[in-house]
Parts: C-alpha cells; sequence; structure tokens
C-alpha cells in the first residue's frame, strides 16, 4: 500500500526524540509543546526520526502536531498516521536473524526480537534471561513502550523481525558489534543503557534501514526543499549527512557535534525548543 502524498512544504525540520527533543524523563516539556504549536501556527512542517518503535512513540508524540510520516527504529519503518500505514520497511532475513542471535549468544547476552506481525502489531520475543538489567529491560519495553513480551518458543511462523536489541557490559556488547560489522546488510548502533548507566545497549537492524535514508525518502515524497535536523548519537550521522541544517544538543557525543552545523542548548533544559524560537522568531 502507497501512502498519500503531502502538499508541499519549503522547510522539514526532523527531531530525534531520546536525549534531544525529550528531556530526561522522557517527556515533552510544556515549553516545548508550546514551541511545537507555534510551528503549526507558522505552517512548518516537522516530524520524528526515532530509535524507538511506533509503540514506544505514540502516547509521547499524540497531541502535539506529529501529523507527517513518522521515522521509527532508525529509519526501518516509516508509518504514515493519517492512512495509518508502514509506507517503508526493511526487515531482517532469516539468515540475517540468526547470524545475529548466533553473535549474541556467544557473548552470553540475551538478545531482544522486535517483531512486526500481520494487523502492523508489534511484540517482542526473548530467550531466557540472564541478566537483571534484562529484567528491567523487559519492564521497560511493556511499561513505556506497551509492548507485549514474550518466550522465544511463541514467536509465530509469520512474524517478520525488525531488529535485535540487548543490553550489556560494553566490552561485550561492542564484541557483538565487531562480530556482525563485516555482514553486508546489517547495521549496529551502541550507547549507554538507561537502565544501568555501567552497561551499553545495542540494537541491530538492516543496513538499508537508516534515518538519512528515510529523511531523504520523505524529502522526495513531501516535495520538501530544506531538511533542518536534530540529533545526539552516531544513529542521526546519516540524517545529518544530507541535512541543510544539523544541530546537535550541548549533551550529544563528541562525533555528532563534529558533524553538526552548531551546538545548541542541553536537551534537558528545552534547547532545542528555544533555538527554535529564535531561528524561526516564534
Amino acid at each position: 500500500m502507497r501512502c498519500r502524498r503531502y502538499t508541499r512544504a519549503m522547510v522539514l525540520i526532523v527531531f530525534d526524540l531520546d536525549g534531544t527533543l525529550l528531556n530526561r524523563s522522557s517527556k515533552i516539556t510544556p515549553y516545548t509543546r508550546e514551541t511545537l504549536r507555534r510551528l503549526t501556527e507558522r505552517g512548518i512542517a516537522y516530524t520524528v526520526a526515532t530509535g524507538r518503535a511506533l509503540h514506544g512513540a505514540v502516547d509521547i508524540l499524540q497531541g502535539h502536531g506529529f501529523d507527517l510520516p513518522q521515522i521509527f527504529k532508525n529509519g526501518v519503518m516509516i508509518w504514515d498516521p493519517a492512512q495509518s500505514c508502514y509506507s517503508s520497511r526493511h526487515l531482517l532475513t532469516v539468515d540475517e536473524v540468526g547470524h545475529v542471535a548466533e553473535a549474541f549468544m556467544t557473548r552470553d547476552i540475551t538478545p531482544f526480537f522486535f517483531t512486526l506481525e500481520p494487523g502492523d502489531r508489534h511484540a517482542v520475543y526473548h530467550p531466557p534471561l540472564r541478566q537483571k538489567v534484562e529484567y528491567k529491560l523487559m519492564k521497560s519495553f511493556r511499561r513505556e513502550r506497551d509492548l507485549p513480551i514474550k518466550p522465544i518458543a511463541e514467536l509465530p511462523a509469520d512474524a517478520d523481525i525488525t531488529n535485535i536489541s540487548a543490553v550489556g557490559e560494553e566490552s561485550e556488547v561492542r564484541a557483538v558489534a565487531d562480530l556482525i560489522r563485516d555482514e553486508e546488510h546489517l547495521v549496529a548502533y551502541m550507547g549507554t543503557a538507561i537502565e544501568d548507566r555501567r552497561l551499553s545497549w545495542i540494537d541491530i537492524h538492516h543496513g538499508a534501514g537508516s534515518k538519512g535514508g528515510a529523511v531523504e525518502s520523505l524529502k522526495q515524497e513531501l516535495g520538501i526543499e530544506q531538511v533542518i535536523c536534530f540529533g545526539d548519537s552516531d544513529n542521526d550521522l546519516s540524517m545529518f549527512a544530507l541535512a541543510d541544517e544539523a544541530y546537535a544538543p550541548e549533551n550529544a557525543k563528541d562525533e555528532v557535534k563534529a558533524a553538526a552545523t552548531a551546538v545548541i542548548g542541553h536537551h534537558d533544559a528545552d534547547g532545542i525548543a528555544r533555538f527554535l524560537r529564535e531561528r524561526f522568531e516564534l
């Protein structure tokens, strides 16, 4: 199914969520909410490009004017809220899933398999958990992202795998990333785990699904002439590379700051919203 086209817009603003548009409590603050309202009032288009799945962002975005297609799972999927359809999906093959699962198991890390199932339903499946932090991760999927969490034995035969995630010691997580580095169609992103900042998270998905590729698709689909994006981590670098302007909050990784047009205020101090009010005289 092909989603509808939109009327031509000159500028598209693309927000990363965690560590960028959202504060440390993963919320849109009243100040940022008002800034988004002013953007809408001025007819300035905006959307999100996030590592979250649809279920992990829908409640956050609701009521804040995010009416354009939205980029989820780092570009693996594009969702059109107006038509309730995915216009783009880059799913993992059976062989790729097997290779990634083996990489995790060799490092004694439990992988979580995110699925897209008939009816656009999502769930997470996992083998037996091994570490306390994995129980925290499972609870966060259920509580914050409203996702069913099930044993791997219950994985339906008709389920597609969108991505595979895990949390563990940084050295072990990095070893997993190294094991799949030469896999042509896979890409891995790492970062500090929210559940325990002494640990690292990793997310692996199809290499064709990137924020940059998804933003380029939206640019063509929506007739956009200028892209302005905001992000804080390495999964944002692909959209920084194609954006006309790219801004990193003060809390961003050093390599993201180096790639940015400029470094602006901290994400927990409404840095993006304050910049936008000045940039567009809102």
